[in-house]
């Protein structure tokens, strides 16, 4: 899906790691769960696939967060389910590849931030005015009286002639910014995407380079529409325990300090500042925009926070190849979510994650299962990846990307499957980054046998393509599919779609409400399970190695790794 503290980042570029899992003897083991009276088949079914979904996202699995018992009772049961259909152990001779991650907890009690705006303090709460961590893995972290540079989207970008840190030295200093793309607030087609979000846009990237610029701190100012998501979701995936992997398994460069202020907040600096928020933000959609100095403006911070080292597991199952063992197509799906959070005596503190993204495991298992009775056998392995720490910034994923079980080069693909649609039957197949790979030529004929129609997703502002598991291997190359369900109800139109995803978004994404829901119409998770399936039966029967189209930012990777660069 999404850091340390609130500050830290969720969506997209979270993950990382907590205490090791308790030993499977010491837990509660859910390979009995309650599925144990079910009777599987061999088919794609909506039977067993909900089966899987609400053993998954129970209460009793505590919403599954790394290095808890909720692992260990995720992992038990996965396992078991592989076992179950006869799969193979996808690392050698086992299930898991341990992921080496670190654990920040900050004391939000003996830890402060603020802005001195005009000689005055302005103190910042967290979680109602600002979110923010550390990615250092230090007890103590510290700002103090850091100058504050407006930074516009905080982009460089040589091949788009665009650089908002032009002829600026920000070292020591603390930067603030835009989320999403410059053009995106004002409408902009001309600028990089237009309305679809680039790498440039996510979160992520600007801590990245704001890094590499030598900064002190970045602060993102959030607004719903350029994050794709509104404040509570930053709030949780900012809160309690933050995962990351340890710097020395991560080459990409971190700032001390970073995090999001609200856009009350901001609205409230830049005034004091003497700056007019709205004209700088339409500034900073115009090339040529030239960093602002906010006066006197400072920020002071301190984090205090508890460190663990510890590790989270990736799960693996593999089904080798009949002919060209050594070429593989991945499945993957992110087992983890975000635990359980303290709050109000009776309210519901767990985060049960029954469609982000216990759907997205249930429906790889589902996939596994129709290729154990395929006939013939898949002439390559086929890998079943189960990761962990997606919400911590796709942690498990850039792991095994990292030091992958089958070489990168030797992957012809990857599809993934995360927060599946339950809308029902659909004309629609949503490919999120449609146009991308060749892959799409692949799923078409598939889904227009199906009767329905490829389509680009829906808010291709809110960089969706960056914010799950096949980017980590995207970004390496691999040509990476990530589909699902759309909104077009074969029987009820698009507005009943639309209302049922809004609805989501807006009361169960990231929150305890994602739960299981008996009344799921999944018609159309088995069609999408099942043209899933067809691509990996497609691809595991022939020879092709697709990649991505001319142009695409990835392309150059895989034309490397295939020529053994």
């Amino acid at each position: 899906m999404k850091h340390t503290l609130l500050f830290a980042a969720a969506a997209l570029a979270l993950s990382a790691c907590s205490p090791a899992p308790e030993p499977a003897a010491e837990a509660p083991v859910a390979t009995a769960a309650p599925s144990a009276d079910h009777g599987f088949g061999p088919e794609i079914s909506a039977e067993d696939f909900a089966a899987h979904v609400r053993v998954m996202s129970s209460d009793e699995f505590a919403g599954r967060a790394p290095g808890t018992v909720g692992e260990q009772m995720t992992a038990d049961y996965l396992v078991s389910q592989f076992e179950r259909l006869g799969l193979q152990p996808g690392n050698g001779d086992s299930w898991f590849q341990d992921v080496p991650m670190v654990a920040t907890t900050a004391d939000e009690s003996t830890s402060s931030a603020k802005f001195v705006l005009g000689g005055s303090d302005r103190a910042l709460a967290f979680g109602s005015d600002m979110a923010l961590g550390t990615r250092t893995a230090q007890a103590e972290v510290s700002v103090d009286a850091s100058e504050l540079v407006f930074v516009g989207y905080g982009v460089n970008a040589p091949e788009a002639n665009w650089n908002d840190y032009a002829g600026l030295d920000v070292k020591g200093k603390t930067v603030v910014m835009l989320v999403n793309d410059p053009g995106f607030h004002v409408g902009d087609e001309q600028l990089f995407s237009g309305k679809k979000m680039t790498y440039y846009g996510r979160w992520t990237y600007k801590f990245e380079e704001a890094a590499r610029q030598g900064a002190a701190a970045a602060l993102i100012i959030h607004d719903d529409a350029g994050a794709g998501y509104g404040w509570d979701v930053v709030k949780n995936s900012w809160s309690g325990e933050q995962y990351d992997l340890p710097a020395s398994a991560d080459p990409e460069p971190r700032l001390p300090m970073q995090g999001w202020i609200t856009g009350d907040v901001a609205r409230e600096l830049f005034a004091a500042a003497g700056q007019d928020l709205d004209a700088l933000r339409i500034a900073a959609n115009k090339p040529g925009f030239t960093a602002v100095d906010l006066g006197d403006a400072t920020f002071t911070a301190k984090l205090n926070s508890s460190i663990k080292e510890a590790s989270s597991r990736n799960i693996l199952a593999k089904i080798p190849g009949s002919t060209r063992p050594d070429e593989a197509i991945v499945y993957t799906a992110h087992w983890d979510h975000l635990g359980t959070h303290d709050g109000p005596e009776g309210e519901d503190h767990v985060y049960n994650g029954a469609i982000d993204n216990a759907t997205g495991v249930a429906g790889v298992l589902e996939i596994a299962e129709a290729f154990t009775v395929q006939n013939p056998a898949p002439e390559r392995s086929v890998v079943f990846l189960l990761v962990t720490l997606e919400e911590s910034g796709l942690l498990g994923s850039k792991y095994y990307a990292a030091n992958p079980v089958i070489p990168l080069k030797d992957t012809v693909a990857v599809v993934n499957l995360d927060a599946m649609s339950v809308v029902g039957p659909t004309r629609d197949f949503v490919v999120i980054g449609l146009g991308n790979s060749e892959l799409d030529d692949v799923l078409r004929p598939i889904a227009e046998a199906q009767g329905r129609v490829l389509v680009e997703e829906d808010g291709v502002e809110k960089g969706f393509f960056f914010r799950s598991d096949h980017f980590s291997f995207a970004k390496f190359g691999v040509p990476a599919l990530y589909a699902k369900g759309g909104i077009d109800h074969v029987e009820k139109g698009v507005e009943y779609g639309r209302e049922i995803q809004a609805r989501y978004t807006n009361v169960a994404y990231h929150k305890p409400a994602d739960e299981f829901d008996p009344n799921w119409d999944l018609r159309g998770v088995v069609q999408d399970l099942q043209a899933l399936y067809g691509v990996g039966r497609e691809l595991a029967g022939n020879e092709a190695w697709p990649n991505y189209v001319e142009g695409n930012a990835f392309k150059a990777a895989r034309d490397a790794s295939r020529a053994g660069e």
